[in-house]
């Protein structure tokens, strides 16, 4: 979202720090993907922004949506959400939570481990399972192997195990990172999955999905590939399989990142030796989680970019650790009470947020629902 004119008259007298959020862009995002992908099935990761109306709409639109945990599930089964759209996407879950999801209707589960496998398929007898292929990331700005995946070789056993304790084997998935920035990254991993296809086929189980996760990048301060040349390289690469299998995605910010502006406002400024220092009220804490690996956000301000001066960025509470930023670059003429806006911030921002120090969580605020009001108090 632009800081425009408009942007800056709807958010002038709210209080500070909160989400300025325009649900348009994320029906934007969601056609983007699904032109260029029409076959495909969007699974939207719902901890990247799990707000009501996000979800709602994006079910409206014939989301399918991916969970971690049976809270994010019991959110989408109270706004109406079928649980036929639901894939459990977290390979680590608690027995009951497998069998809780189980008993409400979801199908779909992921396994990256012999445990996970057994645990499912006793607790989800007959369900669907597919199994996360682990990618090294380090073309992203947020890297998620290590953690999360097994070796192709492994998925290959895992779905032979699931096959005798009764489950179906489904499919495969990966996750290039967060913010990857290398349109090369999905060959390689869509490589490791035809090992797995062809592996299994030997084995008379015949696969009939990929899911390549999220990692489509949003702009930020670096350069980013555009979602065609993404597009080009899946697709290219797609022509190996055999029949082609069913294509899954699971985004979460690049369906909602960039339709969001995290508003804050400097409470102080100080020297330190030769440092410039100043403190807003948005931090590590309270919407800014992601900083603490130097994940770069664009900055704006209503002043004017003369004399920029390097400065220390750091949120309002007592730790030591709520430092947003070590070195950006910014107007001299920062002062305070002025804001400080932090673009493309509508994902892993409001959800990261906590209680922390006794401040509050940033609200968050819709760029539809300022606009009509604005309209109702000039009539």
């Amino acid at each position: 979202m632009k800081i425009d004119p408009h942007t800056r008259s709807l958010c002038k007298n709210i209080e500070t720090p909160f989400l300025l959020f325009d649900l348009d862009i994320v029906r934007e995002n969601f056609i983007s993907i699904k032109k260029r992908f029409p076959k495909s099935h969007i699974f939207y990761a719902v901890k990247a922004n799990s707000h009501p109306r996000v979800l709602t709409l994006l079910d409206s639109m014939g989301s399918c949506f991916d969970i971690a945990s049976k809270g994010e599930l019991e959110k989408l089964i109270s706004l109406g959400v079928s649980t036929s759209k639901i894939s459990f996407g977290n390979t680590i879950k608690k027995n009951k939570d497998i069998q809780f999801a189980y008993k409400q209707g979801v199908k779909l589960f992921v396994a990256d481990s012999s445990m996970e496998v057994s645990k499912i398929a006793e607790h989800a007898p007959g369900t669907k399972i597919f199994i996360r292929i682990e990618m090294d990331a380090g073309d992203s700005d947020w890297p998620l192997s290590h953690k999360f995946g097994t070796s192709k070789e492994i998925a290959v056993k895992l779905l032979i195990q699931a096959k005798k304790l009764g489950l179906i084997p489904y499919g495969v998935s990966f996750h290039v990172g967060s913010q990857c920035y290398n349109p090369k990254r999905w060959p390689v991993a869509l490589e490791k999955c035809l090992y797995v296809f062809d592996k299994l086929k030997n084995e008379n189980i015949n696969l009939k999905m990929i899911n390549l996760g999220g990692g489509f990048p949003i702009q930020h301060t670096k350069p980013i590939p555009t979602l065609d040349e993404i597009t080009a390289e899946i697709n290219q690469y797609l022509r190996n399989f055999d029949p082609v299998p069913q294509i899954f995605f699971e985004p979460g910010r690049s369906m909602v990142g960039n339709a969001g502006v995290m508003v804050s406002t400097i409470i102080t400024e100080r020297k330190y030796g030769r440092e410039n220092w100043l403190f807003v009220d948005a931090g590590v804490f309270h919407g800014l989680m992601e900083t603490i690996q130097d994940f770069r956000y664009e900055l704006k301000t209503d002043r004017k970019s003369a004399h920029p001066v390097e400065y220390h960025l750091a949120g309002p509470s007592c730790d030591s650790l709520d430092i947003i930023y070590d070195n950006v670059i910014l107007p001299k003429t920062l002062t305070q009470n002025d804001r400080l806006y932090f673009l493309n911030t509508g994902a892993y921002t409001i959800e990261y947020s906590s209680n922390f120090n006794g401040f509050e969580i940033p609200k968050i605020y819709f760029k539809d629902e300022l606009t009509n009001k604005k309209k109702k108090k000039k009539k």
